[in-house]
């Protein structure tokens, strides 16, 4: 039988989400493994399989596209490469005089008041960025022809230093790419076998350092993603699935492996970028918010995302490892505060948390595979919120007095208290970091979080969410059943997506109608092709525009999406002009609070290419059972003596088996819930209730 599944590497656990013929979502975890991802993919579906008892291959044909069913994957693999500097060795050919423009990047450094900070190193170092005799101006007019024996000699060069791949990056190609493409052609003459990368095609933005590292970052990732998807389609289809798998995308969708291989830098935090794309269906769904700031804690990170007005938040100002490429991304804000981040006290004495975590390998204390410095887990473990014997569906056991060791002889000890004291102050402390981090996202960026929902997923995020609540004042708050994969559930739930750019300066007080309808047209065709190439029929395609700009002597553009100002065919017309301003102004206000009544510069334009899967993945309606637990002890599982700061002491508190909850059921706190793939604690004077879709709504009594 069919079903959807979507896999999601974490830096600790790997997790599994799978639909099947019901409708029922579930999770597994598997532990990553490093030194080949490929295998903790397959050991999160070997679960899988177990639980649907399924022979291996049988299940792996499932979820094969052929079979009807979906088999989608998103990892932080190229995140990793980027920002560990492991990516692939390529060359650059620029305008002669711009060797530095990817170390001047876009002017002064991240603090200049700072004398003694140093520009970052440049994505790609001096030696292997050449310059090339040619000049184009801001009007696409040809001041300096291409010197094609200068591009020649320059590409020996680099065929010298043995680079993957050459990227050509000429200014102001975005309005006359002639030079990029005559430069390519020499290139592929002289050096037939080597890769070649053009900036006006995988970035066409004005803006030079942003165009050409973005162009860099593509270059430098095409082997690996290449090398990495066919090493894991073709384990999978010795095991047994038919196809290819589909690849999440960081504008928080899916793309077929060919197409991620084409364009590698939209694999960037392709598996952060769907915690909110399934946190906004349950938000929709369950409390019928279309504003909600998403959640994401799992053994490494703690992302944030913010669903705005039933839309999820994308920027082109984020930054992978120290550089801005410039594409658009869904606006995940990450900190190291994950399960396994590691506890530490500073020199003042004071109890920090992270970045630095334990992962999986040697893991948490509490995992007994031979670390030994206290983690947020250790902190749980030791309160009593985590059962030992029942971690992730029983798979794995945890060791509290190793966890107690670990906290006593790191934290405990140096400040002079109690382990008990030292775990709390652990779990305090990640909690106020967390809360920081919503507030980057939320409140500086004129987002009110009282006035939104909160989803909280992840596999440890039910620890904590209710404190990260009551923090910031968030009355609605939701943790998904399946909030132990959050990610991997977005992947399920996430539409076949492609976005096309395009740069074009016009005003709207002296509209270019004709350079900018000619420009939306043709990236309209690019996204037709997309659907073509996909298979994707006109009754499942839908189209996006969106404009991209600013008041007259700003420096940054804020995204609108005109789609609905458009004509029929898809053209700016007179009458849109006024309420394309008008949408701007909306967002400019509730961007920064203020709002001005001029004319706007209009700097370049984006078609999103959205596509629905066949058969779209619903989650069934539970039937409603009243029955408040507390006159219900037989559905109560056991006890757990847990520490609570309320009664600054431990209390022998009620645990509750997630999957004995049905819709209508009420848990008062303090009490646990166990989930097969994450724990939530209830703490006093707060109480869960079962949805109609089978989630838990928390509120205060």
């Amino acid at each position: 039988m069919s079903k959807y599944a979507c896999v999601d590497v974490g830096g600790t656990f790997t997790d599994a989400a799978v639909l099947d013929e019901s409708g029922e979502v579930r999770v597994f975890k598997s532990p990553t493994t490093p030194h080949d991802w490929t295998e903790g993919i397959l050991g999160a579906l070997r679960v899988a399989s177990e639980y649907y008892e399924e022979d291996f291959t049988d299940f792996l044909k499932d979820i094969s596209v052929e079979n009807g069913g979906l088999f989608t994957h998103g990892s932080t693999i190229s995140t990793n490469a980027i920002v560990e500097k492991k990516c692939g060795k390529i060359g650059i050919l620029c305008t002669e005089g711009f060797r530095d423009v990817f170390l001047f990047r876009e002017g002064p450094n991240k603090n200049p008041f700072d004398m003694f900070l140093d520009y970052p190193e440049p994505f790609t170092p001096r030696y292997l960025t050449l310059p090339v005799k040619e000049r184009i101006n801001s009007e696409g007019g040809i001041d300096t022809p291409l010197d094609e024996e200068m591009v020649r000699e320059q590409t020996l060069k680099l065929k010298g230093y043995d680079v993957e791949a050459i990227c050509i990056c000429f200014l102001w190609s975005t309005v006359n790419d002639a030079n990029e493409k005559r430069a390519a052609e020499i290139v592929k003459e002289v050096w037939p076998e080597v890769t070649v990368v053009l900036s006006s095609e995988v970035n066409p933005s004005n803006r030079e350092y942003r165009r050409w590292v973005s162009a860099a970052m593509d270059a430098s990732l095409r082997k690996l993603i290449s090398t990495y998807a066919n090493n894991l389609n073709n384990r999978l289809n010795e095991e047994g699935f038919v196809g290819k798998v589909g690849m999440l995308n960081s504008a928080g969708g899916v793309m077929s492996t060919t197409e991620i291989v084409d364009r590698p830098l939209y694999s960037v935090d392709s598996g952060p970028s769907m915690a909110p794309v399934s946190g906004r269906k349950y938000a929709m769904s369950d409390l019928d918010e279309k504003n909600a700031v998403i959640l994401d804690m799992g053994g490494t990170t703690f992302d944030v995302s913010c669903v705005i007005e039933g839309h999820i938040s994308v920027s082109k100002e984020a930054i992978i490892g120290s550089e801005i490429p410039g594409i658009s991304r869904v606006n995940v804000h990450s900190i190291g505060a994950g399960g396994g981040s590691i506890a530490w006290v500073d020199n003042g004495g004071m109890v920090r948390v992270g970045p630095r975590s334990a992962g999986s390998v040697p893991g948490p204390a509490c995992y007994n595979r031979g670390g030994t410095l206290p983690t947020v887990t250790d902190a749980n473990c030791v309160l009593g919120y985590l059962n030992p014997d029942n971690f992730n569906d029983g798979r794995m056991k945890l060791y509290p007095e190793l966890a107690k060791e670990a906290i006593r002889k790191h934290v405990a000890e140096p400040l002079g208290i109690s382990v008990m004291e030292a775990a709390y102050s652990i779990w305090a402390t990640v909690n106020v970091n967390m809360i920081a981090a919503i507030k980057d996202i939320t409140i500086w960026q004129g987002i009110d979080p009282r006035a939104y929902a909160m989803v909280a997923g992840g596999g440890a995020c039910g620890l904590h969410a209710i404190a990260l609540a009551e923090g910031l004042e968030m009355d609605n708050l939701l943790i998904p059943r399946t909030a132990g994969g959050l990610s991997a559930v977005g992947g399920i739930f996430s539409d076949i997506v492609s976005e096309y750019n395009g740069s074009l300066y016009t005003r709207t007080n002296s509209f270019d109608f004709e350079g900018a309808n000619k420009l939306i047209k043709g990236l309209r065709k690019e996204a037709e092709e997309f659907f073509d190439r996909n298979n994707i029929t006109e009754d499942r395609q839908k189209i996006e525009v969106f404009m991209e700009a600013h008041y007259p002597f700003q420096v940054y553009e804020l995204s609108v999406d005109i789609t609905d100002f458009l004509s029929d065919e898809y053209e700016i017309t007179e009458e849109s002009i006024p309420k394309m301003e008008e949408a701007f102004h909306k967002e400019h206000e509730r961007t920064f609070s203020i709002k001005d009544d001029t004319y706007l510069e209009c700097i370049s334009w984006r078609v999103k290419a959205v596509g629905k899967h066949e058969r779209e993945a619903v989650i069934p309606e539970q039937k409603l059972v009243e029955i408040d637990l507390a006159d219900e002890p037989a559905k109560n599982s056991g006890t757990r003596k847990v520490y609570f700061k309320k009664f600054n002491d431990i209390k022998v508190t009620p645990v509750f088996c997630g999957e004995e909850l049905v819709y209508g059921d009420i848990v008062h706190g303090p009490a646990i819930i166990e989930e097969p793939t994450t724990t939530i604690v209830i703490l006093p004077d707060y109480e869960a209730k079962v949805t109609k879709f089978n989630n838990y709504c928390i509120q205060k009594m």
